[in-house]
């Protein structure tokens, strides 16, 4: 006998989230809780350094190293700027961690919350490998992949069984919003059906772009269908390029010059060069500068104009480190195609794409994935104990 493609459908959809259920109710909890990770951080940190006096001027950049330098082991390797009254400066040390300085005063306010970021560290270990150590890191990743890929395949064969047969008003309202009075099976039902409706498109865009940043080939299929040829290896992040977060600072911060080793390079203060950065783009929010060497004849700034994890809206200028002059601006729409539709797909995972309310709509839509998750293991324990129910009835009624 032939089964209707419906039936098989709906079978396979069942026993998906079987196998995968729990992976994939592991990442969509630690989803939510990733939510709000920069603005959680920002806040638990606490540092502000508002001027003591009106119009008191900010020290100069060179002097707050120093004072970073003084106070932390390690060497400095960027500083970064936020356009606020009261915001303190930045030096990051790379994987050694950040000082924050007050900005009028060169006080070191401290070097950012440890539990926090430890708490996020963590809920990230398990999000994207199962909290695995060393070797075994590999598997978890694995794992978590091809839940992710199981995940694409119940959401899509979902809207496939949610799409009814004939159109109707009483059909539709079913699935349009939550029903009260309901309890157990019926219920569940219907919060499953409803969170499916309405968080179809962004859940299948998270989930999608969570195979893109997992797999080489489905990286590279975002460059083929616009027509690009896939880069060949991978590379460090050009500028608004999505990747791994730079302790201590915002993402995207800009690489350093080069120059002959043997050779130390004029070059204006780091203060007036980022000053030259500060004028050439209106309503800037987050400057970053690596700190050049003594050879570098150029120096280059990343300018931030948004949450400082929104790739469109920064760029990096590259400037004359012995004049102060503007040599090259590479700012997003600058990139192919490809490569901004792969950016894109990096940060639309999380909603920073799209600022708080994309990081909103991201962890509403997580939330909702757990439900569906959990309804749809309970659905699927009720269908099983009614059939054990069954089993004996229909042996002594063949008996």
């Amino acid at each position: 006998m032939t089964l209707p493609l419906r039936r098989v459908v709906f079978w396979l959809h069942l026993c998906a989230g079987v196998a995968a259920g729990l992976v994939i109710l592991l990442m969509s909890v630690t989803g939510v809780l990733l939510a709000y990770e920069k603005q959680i951080i920002r806040w638990a940190d606490g540092y502000h350094g508002a001027p003591a006096t009106a119009g008191q001027p900010r020290l100069p950049l060179e002097q707050l190293v120093e004072k970073a330098r003084a106070s932390h082991a390690g060497t400095p390797a960027s500083v970064n700027v936020r356009n606020a009254v009261d915001a303190p400066v930045e030096v990051s040390f790379g994987r050694e961690g950040s000082v924050f300085l007050h900005a009028y005063t060169g006080e070191v306010l401290g070097t950012g919350s440890a539990s926090t970021r430890a708490f996020f560290r963590s809920t990230m270990e398990w999000h994207r490998w199962l909290a695995l150590k060393d070797a075994a890191r590999t598997t978890g990743k694995m794992v978590t992949g091809v839940s992710n890929l199981v995940f694409l395949f119940i959401v899509l064969s979902g809207f496939y069984l949610w799409w009814p047969r004939t159109w109707t008003w009483t059909q539709f309202r079913q699935v349009l919003w939550f029903r009260g009075g309901l309890a157990g099976k019926a219920r569940d039902f219907n919060w499953h059906h409803v969170i499916g409706y309405w968080s179809l498109v962004p859940l299948a865009v998270i989930v999608w772009s969570g195979v893109v940043i997992g797999y080489p080939w489905a990286s590279n299929l975002t460059f083929r269908m616009v027509g690009e040829a896939p880069p060949q290896q991978a590379g460090p992040p050009r500028p608004g390029e999505g990747g791994p977060p730079r302790p201590g600072g915002p993402e995207g911060a800009p690489a350093q010059g080069s120059g002959p080793a043997a050779v130390t390079a004029p070059g204006l203060p780091l203060g007036d060069l980022v000053a030259k950065a500060e004028a050439h783009t209106a309503g800037w929010t987050i400057i970053s500068a690596r700190l050049p060497r003594p050879s570098d004849a150029e120096v280059q700034v990343s300018i931030d104009t948004g949450t400082g994890a929104q790739p469109q809206k920064r760029g990096t200028l590259t400037l004359d480190r012995a004049s102060g002059g503007s040599r090259k601006w590479e700012g997003f729409e600058a990139q192919s195609p490809g490569r901004q539709w792969r950016t894109w797909m990096r940060y639309v995972h999380t909603g920073e794409y799209y600022g708080l309310i994309g990081q909103t709509i991201a962890m509403i839509v997580s939330a909702g994935a757990v439900v569906l998750v959990w309804t749809g293991l309970a659905l699927t324990w009720r269908r099983f104990t009614a059939w054990r129910r069954r089993s004996p009835r229909a042996a002594t009624r063949a008996a």
